[in-house]
């Protein structure tokens, strides 16, 4: 009797520190909450009661990609989502400083130029990693006090009118992990919208604002997260189609007094348009990105963008000077809300050959649907 008490005893104990270790650990106790403790076996009658299972360690927390807007110019690796929508307008006021000679120096501008962009971006998720982005363009050029007069003597003139649009595919390719950056195919065509020919010479350049042919350009974009730094990079190729245009010159011809009595001096004549043959060189373009949130809603920008120009891998061999351009954005952006956000930089050229220098202020904006 004594033996069986004892047993009794001991059974008591081993049960009630049992009890007070399943409540006493949470796991234990959640699972007690969202089972029976008991469940009644194939054998009718036996009583099997489930095991509790020590708690998992916490997996240690990954670093997500912050939200940020994206570079200005450098463009992004993650498409859009399948059926989303976004609209994106870029706003800038080009002032030119002067010209990038064929050797790489720096001269005069000749004049005061500037020029303002406005472009209208308008993204659509096509399918899963495949987005679709159209490019809207409007240019608006001012030349004022040039050393070198038009033919009735200008010396300011004005010009404005749709760019070359612009319409881009991109494909992810590879989605980003811990150790690989996002990397994503692109193809564009620009098509020759904006006004390349029958130039008049009394606008004095300003009414040049597009290129005159079907642009093709394929390539890569990759970003990465490198905590606490958003890289990006592009690297694309672009080839021209060729094209024809006329370019109006002003001829001399004699000159006349008022009587109509030859005076032996020339004078401009009235403009002759002449027709030629364009082969515009292949582009390289290459651009770096990075990216530093601040705080939640504050990210600072810094842009490395360039475009330098080759020979031509088909056709006819090019006729036209190489240009190439280097420049340097900071920017900072503002998180406004989850779907609108905005940017604010300004565009520095650095260095190139047989092309403009321009300080360029941008804005962005983006609003998502």
């Amino acid at each position: 009797m004594r033996a069986s008490c004892i047993r009794l005893f001991w059974l008591v104990v081993f049960g009630s520190a049992w009890l007070a270790a399943g409540w006493l650990n949470p796991a234990i106790a959640a699972d007690a909450k969202g089972q029976d403790n008991a469940t009644t076996s194939a054998v009718e009658g036996e009583i099997q009661f489930t095991q509790p299972q020590a708690p998992c360690p916490p997996e240690p927390a990954k670093d997500e990609c912050p939200t940020t807007f994206g570079p200005i110019i450098t463009d992004t690796a993650i498409p859009i989502e399948k059926g989303k929508f976004a609209i994106q307008p870029t706003f800038g006021m080009g002032f030119t400083t002067g010209n990038f000679s064929p050797s790489w120096k720096r001269t005069t501008a000749g004049g005061e130029f500037k020029s303002f962009g406005m472009d209208w971006k308008f993204t659509y998720g096509l399918w899963n990693n495949l987005e679709v982005f159209v490019v809207v363009p409007f240019v608006q050029n001012w030349a004022n006090d040039v050393n070198e007069l038009g033919p009735r003597g200008e010396r300011s003139a004005s010009f404005g009118g749709i760019g070359d649009v612009n319409l881009t595919f991109k494909y992810r390719l590879v989605e980003e992990t811990e150790t690989r950056p996002t990397v994503t195919a692109l193809f564009a065509t620009g098509f020759p919208t904006g006004h390349f020919k029958h130039f008049n010479p009394g606008r004095l350049g300003t009414d040049e604002i597009g290129g005159g042919a079907f642009a093709f350009t394929t390539g890569l974009n990759v970003s990465k997260y490198v905590k606490p730094f958003v890289l990006y990079g592009n690297l694309w190729y672009t080839m021209q189609t060729a094209f024809s245009g006329r370019e109006d010159r002003s001829p001399l011809v004699a000159a006349f007094d008022e009587e109509g009595v030859p005076t032996g001096e020339l004078e401009e004549g009235d403009p002759l348009a002449t027709k030629f043959r364009n082969y515009p060189r292949d582009i390289i373009t290459v651009n770096l990105a990075a990216e530093y949130p601040i705080t939640g809603k504050w990210v600072a920008l810094l842009e490395l963008t360039s475009a330098w120009e080759g020979g031509r891998l088909f056709g006819h061999k090019a006729n036209v000077a190489p240009a190439s351009l280097l420049s340097v954005m900071p920017g900072i952006e503002y998180m406004a809300t989850e779907k609108f956000s905005l940017a604010l930089g300004v565009n520095v050229d650095l260095v190139g050959k047989n092309t403009s220098v321009n300080l360029t202020p941008l804005l962005s904006m983006v609003y998502a649907f």
